[in-house]
């Protein structure tokens, strides 16, 4: 047996298990830095940290004070907040306590929220602020198992015999512990693989979410797998922003409490480009929306800069593309990331002028980026990589703790998602479905044993929706999500995703674009631009002032968008070319439930929405 196997196949039966071990070897080390804002709220956050002992004291107080509420084995406790050091603190209080955690996004409005608490029977509920916990005193009449709500930010929050702040919770736990020393010990000694750890709600692109059940072994297993893959270290520092009630966010934490590394937290997405300089992260975990972002910014900013500075950036974004492709192959074929001279002495002037710069941006210590939740574009994922900037893509679901694939380290490969875990088995189906087994898979969806019977095999093989391909040497390459395959009239497969994410490497000023073309005999697109960027390009088109609206509604702005999707159509099949596109009178979002909290596209949410323009771009055409 290998060293990797004997490390995960000797795992402890939790998380919760992992975290005590941790705090006894490193009780001094540094686990967690968090912001806190100015009282004035002028100047720079000021940055404090938690060592591994004193955030055991704080997880601690609060799994004694949720077991003296009454928290049992599995027994649900909800937690609706934005990523911050509490929500750590809170969840691994939770496991500590021989609970489960169920997540709920702080987007999520009173109606979902309500049938989440009332789905996972959740007996306590752990608000951020006022404005999550009113969600939860609105319904309370429909939440009969809803016994207390316990609030983070006091501000706003009338106290009484239901609703109680953190810090009481904590001061309760602390004197609860005085009189029962060994009961964090005890609980978590007493837990077993197979219990229940967490309850992740799908986002879900249609209909009602469903309750992921995560047993502690996943998390478990994650720890030991993430650890054996050698991507961290107890030297790293993590940037962590990502959304905690998504599983790509909290598959991160149970890796950081195994190899011990510093973990800098705050989900103010906002605060990422402010943060990354101050952090000075050697790793971190983002989605492919937020890659995007960076890219079109800094092509914005050189267009900005003139024409001159425009085709610097154009020229060094190519060398890098073409550096990474040449790179990477080389260290396919020979294992040295050798290039020609002459590539080798147009990188190093590339790198002087824009590289640099980009990567002090990131804070000039990132080692890795480590991408997932959507695929991202490979001429994206090639210009950071030829940047310095090495963006790993993984790959697995909620219903695989998350973490399934990844790429490994300099062997990693642009456009693929890497290779599975140690310890998960994938093979193709005959459809070209991706299966999965291993220790990462859920125990099944909550409640709905008819739905999980619909997607797991009774030997253990899940099957992901998801249609791929993987290379003799074990690279999975994602081609699209099975129920997004477009057939046309014509009978001719285009997958959307691959034509969109060439778009968003196309087009400097998308944000958010829907292929559309099922049954239809040509393919057409929903494009919504970003915002800011394209404030920049207004003011210098004659639509300064001019709200987004009317920006997205002038011609010119029409004309420019329609000379990058010729530019797009050059690259693709002929039945895959958008013939038609409109623009988008607004970005798509969060709050109109056209995009999800982890940034993923709700393609029937969307296509209802605006359904006149799909039609009106297929008026007066004869379908076959």
């Amino acid at each position: 047996m290998s060293d990797t196997q004997t490390l995960i196949e000797n795992r402890p039966p939790s998380v919760a298990a992992l975290f005590l071990e941790r705090v006894a070897a490193t009780p001094d080390a540094e686990a967690y830095r968090y912001p806190v804002p100015p009282a004035a709220g002028q100047g720079p956050d000021d940055w404090k940290s938690l060592t591994w002992a004193q955030a055991s004291d704080r997880v601690y107080a609060i799994a004694a004070g949720l077991i003296e509420l009454g928290v049992e084995a599995e027994q649900r406790v909800a937690l609706a907040s934005s990523t911050r050091v509490e929500w750590l603190l809170a969840d691994l209080g939770i496991m500590c306590a021989g609970g489960a955690t169920t997540t709920i996004y702080p987007q999520t409005n009173a109606d979902e929220s309500a049938f989440i608490l009332s789905d996972s029977e959740s007996r306590v509920l752990i608000a951020e602020d006022a404005a999550q916990a009113a969600k939860a005193v609105e319904k309370r009449a429909e939440l009969p198992d809803l016994a207390k709500v316990v609030v983070v930010d006091p501000a706003g929050v009338q106290a009484d015999d239901w609703v109680i702040t953190l810090a009481e919770l904590e001061r309760r736990g602390a004197a609860y512990l005085e009189k029962h020393p060994q009961l964090i010990k005890e609980r978590v000694g007493a837990i077993t693989k197979d219990q229940l750890a967490t309850l992740i709600y799908t986002s879900g692109t249609t209909g009602r979410p469903k309750g992921v059940r995560l047993p502690h072994d996943n998390w478990a297993y994650m720890a030991k797998a993430i650890a054996a893959t050698g991507l961290i270290s107890g030297d790293d520092v993590q940037y962590l922003w990502l959304p905690l009630a998504h599983v790509f966010g909290k598959v991160l934490t149970s890796g950081q409490i195994e190899v011990g590394h510093v973990t800098a937290v705050d989900g103010r997405v906002d605060k990422i480009i402010e943060n990354l300089p101050v952090v000075r992260p050697t790793y971190m975990a983002a989605v492919p929306r937020i890659f995007e972002k960076v890219y079109n910014g800094v092509a914005a900013k050189a267009r900005e800069g003139g024409a001159a500075k425009y085709k610097i950036f154009q020229w060094a974004a190519e060398v890098a593309r073409e550096y990474a492709k040449v790179s990477q192959d080389n260290f396919r074929r020979t294992g040295t990331h050798a290039v020609p001279f002459g590539l080798g002495a147009k990188h190093k002037v590339a790198d002087t002028l824009v590289y640099g710069k980009l990567r002090e941006a990131f804070g000039g210590r990132l080692r890795a980026c480590v991408s997932g939740a959507s695929a991202l574009s490979p001429e994206i994922g090639y210009f950071f990589a030829g940047a310095g900037i090495h963006i790993l893509e993984g790959y697995g679901l909620t219903e695989s703790s998350a973490a399934s694939f990844v790429n490994p380290g300099e062997a990693y490969r642009t456009g693929t998602v890497g290779k599975p875990l140690p310890g998960t088995e994938v093979r193709i189906a005959d459809d070209g479905e991706i299966l999965l087994r291993g220790p990462g898979i859920m125990e099944g969806y909550h409640r709905l044993p008819d739905k999980t019977a619909e997607v797991l095999e009774s030997d253990g093989w899940f099957h992901t929706g998801d249609i791929g391909e993987l290379s003799p040497d074990g690279y999975l390459r994602i081609t699209d999500r099975k129920k997004d395959l477009i057939k046309t009239s014509g009978g001719k497969y285009v997958a959307p995703a691959e034509v969109e994410g060439q778009f968003k490497a196309v087009c400097p000023y998308v944000s958010n674009i829907l292929v559309h073309g099922a049954d239809r005999n040509y393919c057409t697109a929903l494009i919504a631009l970003d915002e800011l960027a394209i404030q920049d390009w207004a003011n210098d088109n004659g639509l300064a002032g001019k709200p987004y609206a009317e920006i997205v509604a002038a011609p010119q702005t029409v004309e420019m968008v329609d000379g990058y999707v010729r530019q797009l159509n050059e690259g693709l099949q002929r039945w895959q070319t958008i013939k038609k596109f409109r623009l988008l009178p607004r970005d798509l979002d969060v709050e109109h439930g056209e995009i999800t909290p982890s940034l993923k596209l709700k393609r029937p949410v969307v296509e209802r929405e605006y359904k006149h323009l799909i039609d009106d771009m297929y008026a007066g055409t004869r379908e076959a």
